[in-house]
């Protein structure tokens, strides 16, 4: 029997147990580092699957490490399960509805990623047990996706040292290995403190934080002509200090993400923020608290692998969509914004149903996630798998709504088929683990990977 032969058959054998593994972390909608239910969900199933789970690895509550076998290469498969916050929405259901107003959900469907994740380790496991392959294997549970950095305090907790490649996917409009860098990331919060006053009688003794929290914005808004052009900077305003007009606000707070093409250049754009910042507080004589929140890594892609897992891809195939399902996805098309509506007439495509050519030079894609952390330290390689109708954005009530659909669940199993099929690869051709080693450190560039996470940060939960 051939390890494809296997895959199919165990995949298809966990399929209904998986698909409501995927639906109930959906239902939890938990956000960064407080997936505990979800964390407990996957790490128990893998203990039932014979897989020996470390709970809390890296003293971080909501991940976990589940191995089988001993020796090298060691694989590993990355899973993830965090929700978003406001993201609240009934599944199923073509117009914005949410469960419970301002509440969670999956925007960016991590309950399919993990759960695709865990059935390529027990394809993965069978094909191990059965085919007799030498190795160690391991499903890495990673909390805090969304902007909490989990794997890359993972990272500096040592938890990938012995790995030898890793593997991962994500939910998504196509069917693609993906071959693309993106953005490191950095978020700090600027709290400013003054001082009260009556905004009528003695304005004059009074030092605004709300004031400082504004000159901020305005100035890093001036700051964003002279970045470079791929650098980003996003904030949200976390706490205005109150909803008084006639007090002057004695604290307030705002949150700075700030992103670019290389950590370094991360580095350079958030000390002139930081700067800004601080001249805020100047202005305004208020004094400045600056609180590192979460970072990850730029992502270091790996075309050997990539390469490999669209070979693997194009001898399992990809999901095929009932008619129901489509006109579930086109109604779900028809609420998308006129420009995303002009795109999609162009393709006509409901749900993809081909896989994407192989695009040798890798590209860009101007959003960040922590997988970037295990890329600098290990070849990685990812695919993208359709289970959302063409188009659908992420981070909306529209990707929550598909997360419980037969074609997100249809495109999360295959998803697992392509990674375990990519997995058995690596541990049976050395000759392709070298070589996405060599690639790995000629695209570092002879660079050390240096976290951008403080050496006494700590995981956080959202304020």
């Amino acid at each position: 029997m051939t390890y494809i032969n296997i895959i199919e058959r165990t995949v298809a054998a966990h399929a209904e147990n998986l698909k409501s593994v995927s639906d109930a972390i959906w239902s939890f909608a938990e956000i960064r580092y407080e997936e505990t239910k979800s964390a407990a969900l996957l790490a128990d199933e893998l203990e039932k699957a014979g897989f020996a789970v470390t709970r809390n690895a890296g003293n971080i509550e909501t991940a976990f490490v589940a191995r089988y076998g001993e020796g090298h290469p060691v694989v590993a498969i990355l899973g993830e399960f965090d929700a978003l916050t406001g993201l609240s929405q009934q599944g199923g259901v073509a117009s914005h509805d949410p469960i419970v107003e301002g509440g969670n959900g999956h925007g960016c469907g991590h309950n399919l990623l993990g759960t695709g994740a865990l059935a390529a380790i027990l394809a993965l496991k069978a094909c191990k047990d059965e085919l007799n392959l030498e190795g160690t294997i391991r499903y890495y549970g990673c909390p805090a996706e969304e902007g909490g950095g989990g794997k890359a305090y993972m990272a500096r907790a040592g938890l990938f040292a012995d790995v030898d490649v890793a593997f991962t996917w994500h939910p998504w409009d196509e069917n693609l290995a993906y071959n693309a860098r993106m953005l490191a990331t950095n978020q700090l919060y600027f709290t400013f403190r003054g001082t009260s006053a009556h905004a009528g009688f003695e304005p004059h003794l009074g030092r605004s934080a709300l004031d400082a929290v504004e000159l901020t914005n305005v100035g890093s808004n001036y700051l964003r002509e002279h970045i470079l052009q791929d650098g980003r900077i996003h904030y949200a305003i976390t706490d205005t200090g109150g909803r008084a007009p006639n007090v002057v606000q004695s604290q307030a707070q705002v949150l700075y993400k700030v992103r670019a093409p290389r950590m370094d250049q991360v580095r350079d754009i958030t000390e002139r923020v930081k700067d800004v910042a601080r001249g805020a507080a100047l202005m305004t004589g208020t004094e400045l608290e600056i609180t590192f929140d979460a970072a990850s890594a730029d992502l270091v892609p790996n075309v050997t692998l990539a390469r490999m897992m669209h070979q693997e891809f194009e001898k399992l195939g990809v999901a095929g969509f009932s008619n129901s399902e489509k006109d579930f996805a086109g109604s779900i098309q028809r609420t998308f914004s006129a420009e995303v509506q002009r795109r999609i007439a162009k393709r006509g495509t409901i749900l993809s149903e081909d896989l994407n050519t192989f695009q040798e030079e890798p590209t860009f894609l101007h959003g960040s996630t922590d997988v970037g952390d295990v890329s600098w330290l290990i070849p990685t390689g990812q695919v993208y798998v359709a289970t959302e109708a063409y188009g659908t954005p992420p981070h909306t009530w529209q990707m929550v709504a598909q997360g419980t659909s037969g074609y997100a669940h249809k495109g999360m199993l295959q998803a697992g088929k392509v990674m375990a099929a990519s997995a058995v690869q690596a541990m049976t051709d050395p000759a392709l683990v070298v070589a996405a080693k060599n690639e790995h450190r000629d695209q570092l560039g002879g660079e050390s990977y240096l976290s951008l996470i403080p050496a006494d940060a700590m995981p956080q939960r959202l304020r």
